[in-house]
């Protein structure tokens, strides 16, 4: 048996061939399973691994049109502004809605859902003018725009949340069950299989992984960039919008200061999940797992009792840490080629 056959069964060997093909996640999810469970009793019951499940969904959800941008080669900052925005447009259309509409409650709903869409995708299709036709960095782009959205946001509002949302709503899409699975499960794991079946098997999907890999031989290819970068930027703020949909409905009110911490968590659930910062790398199953994991760490330091200050610091460090690691990553590929 060769030298090189002996390294890539040992212990080592089988830990880096792990690390190039997913990514940090493993390791991390594994040593907060381990200290979280030292620390609380409760933290491996199922009661709080199911919730734990449930609380992931919307940033599971965020993450995934993150994850689009991201594997473009870009990044986006302001779906923590459209999940407000959205939230409050549609809430304010239901609570608009309502008096004309008496007996049609469902169709109040819809209009408003119609209406956070909407406002979701018009802020999608200007971030992506903006970075495919006007060359402006993604990072000064989606700031700015999230910027912008959250002045109209509380302008709107008069950073008042709008209450009186119909009661069918929330009790649905707050807190359905269908066979006694979460409504916004359920949306979810649709989404998540939509998503899976796009990036891995449709023509899109792939169109976006060259875009991210190599924009200009992408270009070269055939495939047009421009439209490939704008279509991203628009999925990725509807699932924003999305989850300001449920999170209203959760929470039954709409508001200006909903999803603030958004932009930071999903892009840190992607890029501890092994989405690369360079664009062209990225899955949906470990993004999956990666929102998961960024609510299980949040979860366990909530059971020990630590400090929403302190849980800013860890998440932060986090994100470092995996960026850090991406660096590695990225290297080490590049060394096997």
């Amino acid at each position: 048996m060769s030298t090189a056959t002996k390294t890539s069964f040992s212990p080592l060997g089988i830990v880096r061939t792990i690390f190039l093909r997913v990514g940090v996640l493993p390791f991390l999810l594994a040593a907060a399973l381990i200290v979280f469970s030292l620390t609380s009793q409760a933290f491996l019951s199922t009661q709080n691994l199911l919730n734990v499940g449930r609380q992931s969904v919307y940033l599971i959800l965020v993450s995934l049109g993150q994850m689009l941008v991201l594997i473009s080669g870009g990044f986006d900052l302001s779906v923590g502004m459209v999940i407000a925005l959205s939230s409050v447009i549609s809430a304010m259309t239901m609570v608009a809605m309502a008096p004309m509409f008496p007996e049609a409650v469902w169709l109040v709903i819809v209009l408003g859902a119609l209406a956070g869409f909407a406002v979701a995708a018009v802020i999608g299709l200007i971030n992506g003018v903006g970075v495919a036709f006007f060359g402006v960095s993604p990072f000064i782009m989606t700031l700015g725009v999230s910027s912008a959205g959250a002045g109209v946001a509380l302008f709107l509002t008069g950073g008042v949340p709008v209450s009186d949302l119909p009661f069918e709503f929330g009790n649905l899409f707050g807190f359905g069950r269908v066979f006694d699975i979460p409504v916004p499960v359920l949306i979810a794991i649709v989404f998540i299989f939509l998503m899976w079946i796009y990036m891995a098997h449709m023509r899109n999907g792939a169109q976006i992984y060259a875009v991210g890999g190599n924009i200009k031989a992408a270009n070269l290819s055939g495939i047009d960039t421009r439209r490939t970068l704008i279509r991203v930027y628009v999925m990725c703020a509807l699932m924003a919008g999305l989850t300001g949909l449920l999170l209203t409905a959760r929470v039954e009110t709409g508001d200006a200061n909903m999803g603030s911490s958004m932009a930071l968590e999903s892009i840190a659930a992607c890029v501890i999940a092994g989405v690369s910062l360079r664009g062209g790398i990225g899955r949906v199953e470990n993004v999956v797992l990666g929102g998961f994991f960024i609510i299980l760490v949040q979860n366990g330091m909530n059971l020990a009792q630590i400090s929403s200050y302190m849980q800013m610091v860890v998440l932060g460090s986090l994100l470092i840490l995996a960026v850090v690691f991406d660096q590695m990553r990225y290297r080490m590929i590049m060394g096997l080629r």
